[in-house]
């Protein structure tokens, strides 16, 4: 799967690739075809119904519209998946805004107005999914050799700066970091000129693989370490309000679940461990405990009994469907409660682990900037990790978390949460 590069389609290429394009054939299908119905078959309605609906299904595909190109700015990205989430975003907000108004609407040509909608946009992406293949031509000068392994796109190093050779390409990447000669710093601004996106090698390599190196520390688009203060405060509130009502909703189920634990091995319901949180300072994580309660053993290191391999033998019956489903986490929902994590953030992990990756791998403290979550984005993409160089990865996931800090990407990963919840991807 490749990134969602911003479409400025140059010449030979489909219209449908053009964001107004598609964002214009909606409008025809969604509002322009309603309208023609109306007129031929008043009976659906009254002229004021018809004006709100019409009004209401243009301004949901608008928001829709912008939401999905929103969410698909992000890596390893099928646009198909996040097209009914969007539009029912959008058309949610106008339904509220209708009943907080006690406003009468054409219910059918409003409801006929998103389906016709999400439709569009599955055929729109589908079709570009099975018919686009990206390809980006290579200036050939500074740090550009590691694009070659990253998947997701057709590189082609430009042997000459001509610019003819434009038409070719749906982008072109240079390393902005170093000096290029005259002509081929006249070529990436003709580039610019003719509307064809010019990337920096960095950046995109980012995009692509949705990581970021950890060789050195990275600044965010603001130009500094520190994520979005503004969308911290933000996100405690919301991560506050979610998490109580979740714990009122899911009673019932902590219940339940405590019980078949009781009755499925010996021990406490609760499994506490002391994390290191943010600002790296320690905390005691709170979960469902999914094994049996003399896990480790004598003969195993602290280090070797924090880490859950693949069929670790120590996980019970009931463990293994907790763990597959992510229901053992939920109860952090009180360390949520508590101001000690966040629904998303970067997994915080065993203070003990920590310890030993701290000497192990450059600047993993900066991970700490954040507060830790339930879900982020190095699970929806990795899943579970224990050895080394697998973690050296899951960092690299998470610098980019941090380095793109805000709630579009937040959103983005609580969706793929759920596919990762019901494909079980990823759990030990």
């Amino acid at each position: 799967m490749v990134a969602h590069i911003p479409q400025r389609t140059v010449a030979g290429k489909s219209v449908l690739q053009r964001q107004r394009a598609q964002l214009g054939g909606a409008l025809v299908l969604a509002v322009i075809i309603p309208f023609v119905i109306r007129m031929n078959f008043p009976i659906l309605g009254t002229e004021t119904d018809f004006v709100l609906a019409v009004a209401g299904n243009t301004f949901a595909l608008v928001l829709g519209h912008y939401i999905l190109r929103s969410l698909t700015v992000y890596p390893g990205i099928v646009a198909g998946f996040y097209v009914l989430p969007a539009f029912v975003i959008s058309y949610s907000l106008v339904l509220i805004a209708f009943w907080s108004f006690r406003l009468d609407y054409s219910r059918f040509l409003f409801l006929a107005g998103f389906v016709i909608c999400v439709l569009w946009y599955f055929f729109v992406s589908l079709w570009l999914q099975r018919t686009r293949s990206l390809r980006i031509g290579v200036v050939p000068f500074g740090r550009v050799d590691a694009l070659s392994d990253v998947e997701g796109a057709k590189w082609t190093t430009l042997s000459r700066p001509e610019p003819k050779s434009l038409r070719s390409f749906d982008a072109i990447v240079a390393d902005f970091g170093t000096a290029l000669p005259d002509e081929w710093e006249r070529f990436l601004a003709d580039c610019a000129l003719k509307g064809i996106i010019v990337y920096h090698c960095k950046q995109l390599q980012e995009s692509l693989t949705g990581r970021v190196a950890v060789d050195h520390l990275s600044e965010n688009t603001f130009g500094s370490l520190i994520p979005a203060l503004v969308y911290v405060k933000l996100k405690r509130m919301v991560d506050f309000i979610f998490a109580l009502a979740a714990a009122i909703v899911l009673l019932p189920l902590f219940v339940g679940v405590a019980i078949a634990i009781k009755l499925d091995s010996r021990g406490p319901v609760l499994f506490r461990q002391r994390r290191v949180g943010a600002g790296g300072e320690p905390f005691r994580v709170v979960k469902f405990r999914t094994m049996a309660n003399d896990s480790g053993g004598s003969t195993s290191t602290e280090i070797e009994r924090a880490i859950t391999v693949e069929d670790d033998p120590r996980i019970t019956r009931v463990g293994r469907f907790l763990r597959r489903t992510r229901i053992d986490e939920l109860p952090q929902i009180f360390n949520i409660l508590a101001g000690e994590m966040s629904w998303i953030g970067p997994r915080p992990e065993a203070e003990i682990l920590s310890k030993w990756y701290e000497a192990e791998l450059p600047f993993y403290r900066y991970r700490h900037v954040v507060k830790p979550g339930i879900t982020g984005w190095a699970q929806v993409n990795q899943g579970h990790v224990a050895e080394m160089h697998q973690v050296h990865g899951k960092l690299q996931y998470d610098f980019y978390y941090i380095k793109y800090f805000s709630p579009w990407l937040d959103v983005l990963i609580m969706f793929r949460t759920i596919v990762t919840v019901v494909t079980g991807h990823g759990f030990r």
